[in-house]
């Protein structure tokens, strides 16, 4: 049995950059994934660990030290498994993939502002906002790897941390009919974006699969919180979500039931 455990969210998309960087390392086994039940308050065992907090994942060592934030663990796990590394070895190389790395908060608030939204008089400044993000990261990438596909030379650090974004914002795509115009200064993001989902290190989650369990967040509620006269949350284990219908994609003019998203 693995002597590291991390407690985890299903298709968090901090917890894929984890999958994702041990899977770059052929070490997928080496640390046990735990599923906490998002639709149910923690339990205590767990608050116990994490000093209260609930947000996840978590790493737990083998003698009981517990790291939090996704970031924070991604580098515990190139450090205790250092062969091969993801991360770029030369400094200068790491100091612009750290830059870019440091550009995923705000394009995070953006993507998940962006489907919570209720106010349909808001879709457009927030389609607008959303396609700015993703400008911001056209002109890094075009000023620094203008002629790659990644970042650098390979799938590397950068694309880990992004790409379980890139996956989840599938459901603007879904719920929002947002899409990248087929203008110039998208045509870089666009190429990494679309060979970041494509990469065969990274398919831990489908597009069917989000739109599905997100379906709550597009009606304005996250981690599981039950929305009014609805009795089970999208993020529930069972059903489980193949067996489920696509969900409605007005999310401004009607709220599913619980039997129409096949809850019952």
């Amino acid at each position: 049995m693995s002597e590291l455990t991390v407690y985890h969210i299903p298709v968090c998309p901090f917890s894929q950059r984890l999958e994702i960087l041990l899977s770059l390392k052929g070490k997928q086994d080496s640390v046990h994934f735990q599923v906490v039940d998002i639709t149910k308050s923690r339990p205590d065992w767990l608050l116990k660990k994490t000093r209260g907090t609930t947000a996840l994942p978590v790493l737990e060592t083998a003698d009981g030290q517990i790291i939090k934030e996704s970031l924070v663990l991604m580098q515990y796990l190139e450090d205790i498994f250092p062969e091969p590394a993801v991360a770029q070895q030369n400094p200068y190389k790491r100091a612009i993939e750290n830059m870019l790395t440091r550009m995923e908060g705000e394009f995070v608030n953006q993507g998940y502002g962006y489907v919570m939204n209720q106010d349909i008089t808001r879709r457009e400044d927030l389609k607008e906002s959303m396609l700015k993000q993703f400008a911001k990261l056209n002109d890094f990438l075009m000023e620094h790897s203008p002629s790659n596909v990644f970042l650098f030379d390979d799938f590397g650090w950068a694309e880990t941390v992004f790409t379980p974004l890139f996956m989840r914002f599938w459901f603007l795509e879904y719920y929002e009919e947002f899409q990248l115009p087929q203008e110039e200064n998208y045509a870089r993001v666009r190429k990494w974006r679309d060979a970041c989902i494509c990469h065969p290190k990274t398919q831990q989650v489908t597009k069917e699969q989000i739109v599905k369990l997100y379906y709550d967040y597009a009606l304005g509620a996250g981690n599981g919180t039950l929305l009014t006269d609805r009795k089970k949350s999208s993020f529930v284990f069972e059903p489980d979500w193949p067996i489920r219908p696509w969900p409605p994609k007005n999310k401004y003019e009607y709220q599913a039931t619980d039997n129409e998203l096949g809850l019952c």
